[in-house]
């Protein structure tokens, strides 16, 4: 992965959404937080959230990934609250602006900027099964991200093996590192029913993106997955739930479920064993700064 230094931990954030709703009191119309990009109110909370994550890299000596805030800005998703398609490279061209002049004031601090790619639907849904065309779809996002001079590209919330190939792909065309991320469900599989072992492997063998990552699920979810096999050598990132609550139960809550910090921590830590290649950690559904800060301390000590 020589897109990520493997000689410190990264950070990843994936959560901020739900710290932005049930923490923060920010309304985000149908789950998007792409249209913050275009306020200032909105860009003055994502900096403060740059600078912050930055600071726990600067705490920690892990390096941080900063992900712009467009999981959703993809047609689908985007037409639900407003957005066209031809809106949405001027999106991730002012979302990688953001970012990068934060990585700018990061001193020390190892960034690198990356544009966040969603599913085309429901990240809880089994996604596209054809892999050209997840590739074709997601492609104008990809082709944005690289004009905008972004680092690389992350895929995260995968319920699907051909979603995740195309967009590989797609990135891999590009001339962009792709992270590629599925999720998985209770019982350590895929919505589309793939083992998340047999998804890994697809993934590697038709594409090879730059790591193979799973989250949005639990610690405790993830590991009903792990067979001994190989394949859990592939896998380079763990971004987790703190809840243990199932896809289904999230979708339905009207509370956030924040779980443990600490032990979230221990257990992204934990991993490390069964996982040798884990190179990026971080928190997704119900995480907050709080988990990130936890968890970047207990890598550094266990480091140490």
């Amino acid at each position: 992965m020589t897109v990520l230094a493997t000689d410190r931990p990264w950070i990843a954030w994936t959560g901020m959404e739900t710290d932005l709703i049930f923490n923060q009191g920010v309304e985000l119309p149908g789950f998007a937080a792409f249209p913050m990009i275009d306020s200032a109110e909105g860009r003055a909370r994502l900096a403060r959230y740059y600078a912050e994550l930055i600071a726990i890299g600067a705490e920690t000596g892990a390096g941080i990934l900063l992900d712009t805030p467009t999981w959703m800005a993809n047609p689908d998703r985007a037409a639900v609250v407003g957005y066209a398609a031809e809106d949405l490279p001027r999106v991730t061209r002012a979302a990688v602006a953001l970012a990068r002049e934060a990585a700018g004031a990061a001193g020390a601090v190892a960034t690198r900027v990356s544009v966040q790619i969603g599913p085309r639907g429901d990240g809880y849904r089994p996604g596209m099964a054809a892999a050209e065309t997840s590739a074709a779809y997601h492609r104008p996002q990809i082709e944005a991200a690289r004009a905008a001079g972004a680092d690389l590209v992350s895929a995260y919330t995968l319920g699907a093996v051909g979603e995740a190939l195309g967009i590989a792909r797609a990135a891999a065309a590009a001339g962009l590192p792709a992270l590629i991320s599925y999720t998985v469900e209770t019982d350590g599989r895929l919505a589309d029913g793939t083992a998340l072992g047999a998804a890994v492997e697809a993934l590697a063998e038709g594409a090879a993106p730059a790591a193979i990552m799973v989250n949005c699920a639990h610690p405790d979810h993830i590991a009903r997955a792990f067979d001994g096999g190989a394949w859990q050598g592939l896998l380079a990132g763990v971004v987790a739930n703190a809840s243990r609550r199932s896809h289904a139960e999230l979708d339905a809550s009207e509370t956030l479920d924040a779980g443990d910090p600490d032990e979230l921590a221990e257990q992204l830590a934990a991993l490390a064993g069964p996982l040798p290649a884990l190179a990026v950690f971080g928190g997704c559904c119900g995480t907050d700064l709080r988990h990130l800060r936890a968890a970047a301390g207990r890598l550094a000590a266990r480091r140490g």
